[in-house]
């Protein structure tokens, strides 16, 4: 990654970091959340728009790979998942449902989030498909990738379609980590043997 960009990226992680400690604000990797929550986090994501929406057994299995939470007495303030993505013997990890209540908004704390998560499956297949401006800018920061559809296996952007992630490349953004990029003309040519 650039040197600048590291440094920045640093920087406003341990600024994020500081807020929370500030705000009381704690950071917890989970696979438990209770049923009450995921309903409340699963009508969050239906009613903002730029969330994909996850019903509460789609959030269930993504906690089988663990979730990042802020958490302040109690209360979840911000919360990240990772969506597993099952294509031929490969898993792909997709960062989802990205949120943070408005109160703590504006302190980098996506970001945060974003970062934890990157860095829990850096050595898997790590995407990440978003609309919001700021996301991209966080994924370059991070060291995420931009790639076009035409760089992804067919398989899996059937995968993803299934799912009602449409091909639309318009509205959305996508981005590997480092090591899904190093990895991905192999992973691409295996899967096309599939076909």
């Amino acid at each position: 990654m650039n040197s600048i960009l590291n440094i920045e990226k640093n920087t406003v992680v341990e600024e994020a970091k500081a807020y929370c400690d500030a705000q009381g604000l704690d950071i917890v990797f989970t696979s438990e959340i209770s049923k009450t929550q995921l309903q409340i986090i699963s009508e969050r994501t239906k009613k903002l728009p730029a969330m994909y929406h996850a019903s509460v057994g789609m959030l269930l299995d993504r906690l089988n790979n663990g979730c990042y939470l802020l958490m302040k007495d109690g209360e979840i303030c911000g919360h990240i998942f990772a969506h597993k993505h099952v294509i031929d013997k490969y898993s792909v990890y997709e960062r989802s449902s990205l949120w943070v209540h408005k109160t703590y908004r504006n302190h980098n704390l996506g970001l945060l989030l974003m970062d934890l998560l990157t860095k829990k499956f850096n050595k898997d297949f790590l995407i990440s498909i978003a609309q919001e401006p700021t996301v991209h800018n966080n994924n370059e920061l991070l060291g995420m990738k931009f790639i076009t559809l035409k760089d992804l296996s067919p398989i899996l952007i059937e995968t993803l379609e299934k799912l009602g992630k449409l091909r639309d490349e318009y509205k959305y953004k996508y981005y590997v980590n480092p090591y899904f990029e190093s990895k991905i003309n192999q992973f691409n040519k295996i899967l096309k043997n599939k076909i």
